[in-house]
């Protein structure tokens, strides 16, 4: 639906996904199995493509994702400073700040990340009152845009204790000073993080 964006790419390792794309007429790859994440399968694909100059990582476990929010990732990459955005969403419950499969984001004053975690930040233990309403408190959206160039060295770096420790990918980034700017969207759709996750998007489709 969205108008700027001129290809849409469905990048697997599986052929059963590649065959199912097929069968209803979608632009696929099959892709190398060993890749360690879906950036750098994101990356095996962006080298085909030289004539692009932003990628956007849709990942599988985002069906319902609108279109208005990748134009609003899009958006940023007017600003030449922006290397990769991803967004994040005010709407967050007490269950979310608890819940590890929830990514919170900490921002400094230009909406660059300073931090992700699986973990409540920032920490609430020495606050009084209602954690919520103390701190404007972040979820992340799983949804990344890279400048065609930034994602092919990211493939490069090396992984880091921190990645590991909170397997979230986006911390290596960070460390290797690679800012991440944060795109706030109100737009709200449920992601998969967990098997209970589905029925939430079964009823919304």
């Amino acid at each position: 639906m969205s108008e700027m964006i001129t290809d849409v790419i469905i990048a697997t390792d599986d052929q059963r996904i590649v065959d199912e794309a097929l069968r209803f007429g979608g632009n696929v790859v099959l892709t190398d199995p060993n890749h360690p994440s879906g950036t750098d399968r994101c990356a095996e694909v962006a080298l085909q493509h030289p004539e692009m100059d932003v990628i956007i990582n849709i990942q599988g476990d985002e069906p319902l994702v609108d279109y208005r929010q990748l134009e609003q990732l899009i958006h940023v990459f007017k600003n030449s400073d922006v290397q990769i955005a991803t967004l994040g969403n005010r709407s967050i419950s007490m269950e979310d700040l608890q819940n590890p499969n929830r990514i919170k984001i900490v921002l400094d004053k230009n909406h660059n990340a300073l931090y992700f975690s699986r973990s409540a930040i920032p920490n609430f233990h020495h606050s009084k009152g209602e954690p919520l309403t103390n701190y404007p408190y972040l979820r992340h959206i799983g949804l990344y845009a890279y400048r065609a160039a930034v994602l092919q060295e990211l493939t490069k770096l090396q992984q880091t204790a921190l990645e590991r420790i909170e397997s979230l990918e986006q911390l290596r980034w960070l460390y290797n000073g690679y800012p991440v700017t944060i795109v706030e969207s109100e737009i709200e759709t449920p992601n998969i993080d967990v098997p209970e996750d589905v029925e939430k998007v079964l009823a919304q489709l």
